[in-house]
């Protein structure tokens, strides 16, 4: 049998021990049975030594159930999510414990390797005379467990929010913020979902103290724990509403890091823009030049043509000796070159 621990206590002294349910008996002051994933076989064992109902039995087997607090005619049945810090995957890890409760027995029934319930019984066994108050001051301390659990988890939270905080307002959002911000808030939600029924399911038992004669200490120790548990789903529900603003916050933060961007690259784009078309200004003013020296000069070579051709002196050039050549020469320098500056003055080159 999955069987941890079970023992027997009169006035609040363990006066017999088993690993088998043979200690379970109905004369003594108090039974305490702890079982660790236990079969349905094992379960259902348990279930008829202590005539536990069938609902609470299979959700005991079954496992996965939210916190809760349920009454099966004088027996109680009490659902609890311990939670950690995974130091290692830096995560916020889950257990699940379920509570028994009846009048002069608790059997506790646990899902995870955590919390130590073995650590717990030996606590509370070297308090004899608050373990004689009964199955009551069992559940009390095994509440108490659960919810001081929790404040490591709280300020291991606290501290990673104030890290985003810090991430969000330095200057430069990192791209993996809003990851972390929706992995963080995912372990918050799954945290509010273990710590939210804790405050209503201690005020049940309160509200039941008196009908149930339950002690005024352990009345005292539910009231601490109440407080407790209050303070924690208080942080919590901060913790929800700081990273959902957060994550607002970076989104926003993100978008005018982009519109940033795009205006830098805009002026960027306009003075690029701006200087090509100084550039092609400059080009087309240079072609401009270029066209007007070419054509002057084209101009200018037409009559020099001529003057080189009769600047040879051959002999054999009978131009030279007639009479009318030279005026014919200086009005067909003239002409050429009149009709170049036409020419060119149409195609706006001058």
């Amino acid at each position: 049998m999955a069987m941890i621990d079970n023992a027997v206590y009169v006035d609040g002294r363990r006066v017999d021990s088993s690993s088998t349910l043979a200690p379970a008996r109905r004369d003594c002051d108090l039974t305490w049975i702890g079982l660790f994933r236990p079969n349905a076989r094992e379960l259902d064992a348990v279930a008829a030594e202590f005539d536990l109902h069938e609902n609470a039995v299979e959700d005991a087997g079954k496992g996965h159930q939210r916190a809760k607090l349920e009454r099966y005619g004088d027996t109680l049945f009490v659902v609890l999510r311990p939670a950690w810090n995974d130091a290692h995957e830096g995560t916020v890890e889950f257990g699940e414990v379920h509570l028994f409760v009846g009048d002069r027995f608790v059997v506790s029934v646990r899902h995870a390797d955590r919390p130590d319930l073995a650590a717990l019984r030996a606590r509370v066994e070297q308090d004899p005379e608050f373990l004689a108050k009964g199955s009551e001051a069992v559940t009390a301390a095994m509440l108490d467990e659960v919810v001081d659990g929790y404040g490591p988890v709280v300020e291991v939270l606290q501290d990673e929010i104030d890290e985003i905080e810090d991430q969000l307002f330095a200057g430069h959002v990192a791209a993996d913020v809003s990851k972390r911000i929706y992995q963080l808030l995912s372990e918050v939600l799954a945290f509010q979902r273990a710590t939210k029924p804790v405050p209503a399911m201690v005020n049940g038992l309160l509200r039941g103290a008196d009908k149930y004669a339950v002690d005024e200490e352990v009345q005292h120790r539910l009231r601490d724990v109440l407080d407790h548990a209050l303070r924690v789903t208080e942080r919590i529900d901060s913790f929800r509403a700081l990273l959902e603003n957060a994550l607002t916050l970076h989104s926003t933060l993100v978008s005018q890091e982009q519109n940033e961007a795009m205006r830098r690259m805009t002026s960027a784009s306009l003075a690029q823009g701006e200087e090509s078309r100084q550039l092609a200004r400059a080009a087309h003013q240079q072609g401009e030049e270029v066209k007007k020296i070419s054509s002057w000069a084209a101009i200018l070579f037409a009559p020099g043509l001529i003057a080189g051709v009769y600047g040879m002196n051959f002999d054999d050039m009978p131009e030279l000796h007639w009479r009318w050549g030279y005026p014919v020469a200086i009005l067909a320098m003239l002409a050429l070159a009149g009709v170049l500056w036409l020419v060119f003055r149409k195609r706006n080159w001058l």
